[in-house]
C-alpha cells in the first residue's frame, strides 16, 4: 500500500538505536514490514507483531525468516518472554481506545531493557483529518473510512507517556517532503528511555 520505503521517523529511530548500540527490536502493529527495511538493512535482529495474516504473509514474502513476527493484537501482549533494546510503534497507538493506548505504553515498557528506548509516532492534533467525522469522546473521531483516531496533543503525549521515561517530544511531517501521491500528515514522535536499574 505505501511500497517499502521507510517512514522517515522509522529512519530517524534506526539512527538513534544505532547511535546507542541496540540492535534487538520489536516493532507492534509491524504491518507488511515497510518499516522494518532499515532495521534489517543495519543488523538489527527483528521481531513484529502484527493483527493482519495478509501482511504477515507479504512480509514473509519479502522478509523471509529475516524477522520473527507473531500474529495477534498488540492488545494480547506479551508475545514472548523477551526483553528488547528498542521498540518502534508507528502510527497504530492513535487507533486504540484509552484504556488500550494505556495497555500498549504499559506492555512496550515491560519488555524495554534498561537503558532502552521506545519510540511511538502518534497523529497530532495540528493534522488536517483532526475533527473530521462522528465526535466519540474528547480528540477522538470516527473518520469518514470508518478508522476511530485518537488525536494527541502535547498535554495527551505527556500524561499518557510521562511515567515511562519520556526524553523527547516533536511534531513531525510525514512524509518529510511532499510527494505528488503523498500529502504530509502531521504526527507526534514520541520518545521514551527506560532509566537503568539501580546498582
Amino acid at each position: 500500500m505505501w511500497g517499502f520505503e521507510p517512514a522517515d521517523s522509522a529512519v530517524a529511530a534506526a539512527a538513534l538505536f544505532k547511535e546507542n548500540e541496540l540492535s534487538k527490536i520489536l516493532i507492534p502493529g509491524f504491518g507488511y514490514g515497510r518499516n522494518a527495511k532499515v532495521f534489517t538493512d543495519n543488523g538489527f535482529e527483528v521481531t513484529g507483531i502484527e493483527i493482519s495474516e495478509t501482511a504477515i504473509n507479504l512480509a514473509k514474502k519479502h522478509y523471509g525468516n529475516k524477522v520473527k513476527i507473531y500474529h495477534g493484537a498488540v492488545s494480547a501482549m506479551p508475545f514472548d518472554e523477551e526483553v528488547y533494546d528498542d521498540i518502534f510503534c508507528y502510527a497504530l497507538i492513535h487507533l486504540l481506545n484509552a484504556q488500550e493506548r494505556i495497555k500498549l505504553i504499559k506492555a512496550c515498557y515491560g519488555q524495554l531493557k534498561p537503558n532502552g528506548y521506545m519510540v511511538f509516532v502518534a497523529i497530532s492534533k495540528q493534522d488536517k483529518a483532526y475533527a473530521q467525522g462522528k465526535k466519540l469522546s474528547k480528540d477522538r473521531f470516527l473518520s469518514r473510512h470508518g478508522v476511530k483516531l485518537f488525536f494527541y496533543d502535547a498535554a495527551s503525549v505527556e500524561k499518557e507517556f510521562g511515567k515511562y521515561g519520556l526524553t523527547e517530544v516533536k511534531e513531525i511531517s510525514e512524509p518529510a517532503k511532499n510527494t505528488e501521491n503523498k500529502s504530509a500528515q502531521i504526527f507526534w514522535q514520541i520518545t521514551c528511555k527506560k532509566k537503568a536499574l539501580p546498582v
